[in-house]
């Protein structure tokens, strides 16, 4: 099927509007229109409900979002792999979670370039659901989350057990009061056991989703925080930080998630990198602030 069928379906239905997808796409609606119809012909199925405020997905429409999404993700993919220059002999796809970055995957990055120089690499960075959907579509060789979904076909396999660790700027390591208390979005579990630990902490005036925006916030503006205990142990050397005494550390597997085990191609290779990384120990990286 044509991409840019899929394409203006998936502008359309985030507009809600074919004048305001035509602009968005830079074309005429009546063009957008046609690659509608044309789309909805192949499909024998309605996508949209047409009306004076504009269009709506209709129960057809809604079901091909995945498809139309899969079917852009796939043919990037594609582009990119075929752009690939002849000194590499595969092309390995894999994302992760951004916390994850910091460290792990930066280091997982040196050791492929090291080792495996006739692999190239593509990677992103996203949600564990997407970056999962995203191994089941065929679109990412690799994911590496927190939390993954053990889905038929999905081959999961821990790659450590980190621990999340209470931290201050303050030297004396003295818990921060709830206005200096940076509240990470560390997932589901950890939050039943903090707030369990911690019921006034839950009330805090600053809650981030990410790790390495909570960690350059109170590097940056003093506080303290729970944060991958790998991922400041420089800045506890540095004495840029502290642990907070008696705080109670929490644990924080990472997963590495696949729909192959073939140990000898390129996943096979990406996954041994992944492996050694944790088992040799990375280099301590943080994001600059």
């Amino acid at each position: 099927m044509d991409t840019e069928l899929a394409k203006t379906f998936l502008v359309v239905a985030e507009t809600g509007s074919f004048v305001k997808a035509a602009d968005r796409l830079n074309i005429s609606q009546t063009t957008v229109t046609a690659r509608i119809r044309s789309l909805e012909t192949q499909l024998g199925q309605a996508l949209f409900e047409r009306g004076r405020h504009g269009a709506t997905l209709t129960p057809q429409g809604d079901r091909f979002m995945p498809s139309a999404m899969s079917i852009l993700q796939v043919w990037e993919r594609a582009r990119h792999d075929v752009n690939v220059s002849t000194e590499h002999q595969h092309v390995l796809s894999v994302g992760g979670e951004l916390s994850l970055w910091n460290p792990l995957l930066l280091n997982w990055l040196v050791w492929m370039r090291q080792h495996c120089p006739e692999i190239a690499l593509r990677t992103e960075v996203g949600e564990a659901n997407t970056l999962i959907g995203k191994v089941e579509r065929g679109v990412l060789d690799i994911a590496v989350v927190y939390s993954p979904m053990y889905h038929p076909g999905l081959a999961v396999e821990m790659l450590e057990e980190e621990r999340l660790v209470m931290v201050t700027t303050d030297p004396s390591g003295a818990t921060a009061e709830n206005e200096h208390y940076v509240y990470v979005d560390w997932g589901p579990e950890f939050s039943a056991q903090h707030d369990k630990t911690f019921p006034s902490l839950k009330r805090s005036g600053i809650f981030v989703g990410m790790g390495p925006l909570g960690l350059s916030y109170i590097l940056s503006a003093g506080g303290a925080g729970y944060f991958r205990e790998r991922a400041i142990r420089g800045l506890l050397e540095d004495e840029r930080l502290y642990r907070v005494p008696n705080a109670p550390a929490f644990p924080y597997p990472s997963y590495m998630v696949t729909t192959q085990n073939d140990e000898t191609g390129a996943i096979g290779r990406g996954m041994e990198g992944l492996r050694t990384v944790v088992r040799d120990g990375m280099s301590p990286w943080v994001m600059p602030v």
